[in-house]
C-alpha cells in the first residue's frame, strides 16, 4: 500500500495542474497580503489571528477547487476503466480507496501549507514578526473541518456521478456571498470580521464561540465518516 500511496501521490502533485494552481494560489495570496491583510481586520494588527484567519478565509474557496480537483483524477475516464483493472487484483478496495483519499488529502495539505508559508515571509519580510505558534489554532479551525469535509462530500459525491464535483466546487464562493450566521462565520470569513468588534476591545485575544466550535467538530467529524461509508465502492 506505500508504494501505492507513494504513486498516487506522484501522479496527483506531479502535473502541469498542481502547479497551476500553486501559483495561482500564491499570486492571489500575495495580492490579499499586500492589499488587505497589511492593514488588519477590525482595528487588529495584521499578524493577529484575527488578521491571519481572514487571509485563510480569503483562500479557502481555492484550496475547496483545489481537493475536488484532486478527486477528479480518481472519477475521469480513465481511471474508471483502470478501476476494472484493480478490482481483479487482490488489493482491499476499500483500502485502495482510502489510500487515494490520503493521497488527495496530502494534495490539499501542500497547498494550503504553501499560503500558510506566504503568510509567514509576509510577516517576516513586512513586520519582523515570528511568532508563529499564535497562528496555529485559527489555521486548524479553519482549514482542517472545511477541506475534510470537501474530500469526504466530494467522494461520495464522485461515486454517484463524477460530474457532480464541478459544481460542488461552487459552494465556498456560494456561502461568501449570503449572509450566514455567525455559528457558520467561518465559511464566508465574517467571524475573523465581526466576532472581535463584539468582543469590545482593542485586538483581542483569539477566542472561539461553543456554536462555532460545535460546527466546525460536526463538518469535522462528517467529512471522516462520509470516507469510511462504503469508501472503497465503485465510482459510478
Amino acid at each position: 500500500m506505500i508504494k501505492i500511496f507513494q504513486y498516487e501521490c506522484k501522479r496527483l502533485l506531479w502535473n502541469k495542474f498542481f502547479l497551476g494552481l500553486l501559483l495561482t494560489l500564491l499570486f492571489y495570496g500575495w495580492q490579499v497580503l499586500n492589499s488587505v491583510t497589511i492593514l488588519g481586520v477590525s482595528h487588529t494588527a495584521p499578524f493577529s489571528p484575527w488578521s491571519f484567519g481572514d487571509f485563510l478565509s480569503r483562500m479557502l474557496p481555492l484550496l475547496w477547487i483545489g481537493m475536488l480537483f484532486f478527486l477528479t483524477f480518481f472519477t475521469s475516464g480513465k481511471a474508471r476503466r483502470i478501476a476494472v483493472l484493480t478490482a481483479a487484483t487482490p488489493i482491499c478496495p476499500r483500502a485502495y480507496a482510502l489510500v487515494r483519499c490520503a493521497a488527495a488529502l496530502v494534495g490539499a495539505a501542500l497547498l494550503a501549507l504553501a499560503c500558510i508559508a506566504e503568510a509567514a515571509v509576509f510577516y517576516g519580510r513586512y513586520f519582523h514578526w515570528y511568532a508563529w505558534g499564535e497562528l496555529a489554532l485559527p489555521a486548524l479551525v479553519s482549514l482542517l473541518p472545511p477541506l475534510l469535509f470537501a474530500l469526504g462530500s466530494g467522494w461520495q459525491l464522485g461515486k454517484i456521478r463524477p460530474w457532480l464535483l464541478y459544481p460542488w466546487m461552487l459552494v465556498p464562493f456560494v456561502l461568501m456571498a449570503l449572509p450566514l450566521p455567525k455559528a457558520l462565520g467561518l465559511w464566508n470569513g465574517s467571524f475573523f470580521t465581526a466576532h472581535p468588534l463584539a468582543l469590545g476591545t482593542l485586538d483581542p485575544a483569539f477566542t472561539l464561540p461553543g456554536a462555532v466550535i460545535a460546527i466546525q467538530c460536526l463538518l469535522l467529524a462528517a467529512g471522516v465518516a462520509m470516507l469510511i461509508f462504503h469508501p472503497g465502492k465503485d465510482l459510478s
